[in-house]
């Protein structure tokens, strides 16, 4: 099972902090402890953890860029009107131990594409490479969904739409085996653009 989904604006070099632009949590695993104070303190609770994965994908990014020697980009270029292929953008996984963020140890499996990264934080016995698979068929679909608000990193995404994806692709955070006819009659019906 999926537990969670973020997709984050990777921070220029040096301390530049990440950005969560979209997050989702599919379940609670079991034995997280009750927060009190309720409902609002355990939304911060996860968004805490959310943000805890994100530093650590842009960390696990960067070291991957300066390990190929390809200097990281503090802006996101301009996002292309063709469909961008995905099949040689970089990637990786990674295991948080139980704790902090998470109380059980969770699989984290990631993709860079330009300076946003998409992530599934797993169950450690979740097949990494159906979770893998699953990123490269979800990315090119949100990055349809983007928007640059100007010549920045400032991008705006349609969270309707990423609903409408991982509600169609991660049913309650439930890996598919996705055929080509699913994926095209999902982008006819959202009017997506992907390349093949």
């Amino acid at each position: 099972m999926v537990r969670a989904f973020v997709l984050l604006a990777l921070g220029g070099p040096g301390p530049a902090p990440c950005r969560v632009l979209y997050s989702r949590v599919f379940r609670t695993p079991p034995g997280t402890p009750i927060v009190p104070g309720g409902a609002p303190r355990q939304r911060l609770r996860r968004k805490e953890q959310l943000l805890a994965v994100a530093r650590q994908v842009a960390s696990q990014c960067r070291l991957l860029q300066s390990s190929s020697g390809h200097p990281s980009s503090p802006q996101l270029p301009q996002l292309p009107d063709e469909p961008i292929s995905l099949q040689d953008a970089p990637g990786g996984f990674f295991q948080l131990p139980p704790g902090d963020p998470f109380p059980q140890r969770v699989t984290v499996t990631w993709l860079s594409v330009l300076a946003l990264a998409f992530a599934l934080v797993c169950d450690p016995q979740e097949n990494l490479s159906l979770a893998e698979i699953t990123l490269r068929r979800l990315a090119p679909r949100l990055l349809a969904s983007l928007r640059l608000l100007g010549p920045g990193a400032d991008v705006l995404l349609r969270p309707e739409a990423a609903d409408v994806l991982l509600d169609r692709l991660l049913p309650h955070g439930q890996m598919l085996f996705l055929n080509e006819r699913f994926l095209q009659a999902t982008d006819r019906e959202m009017g997506i653009k992907t390349s093949r």
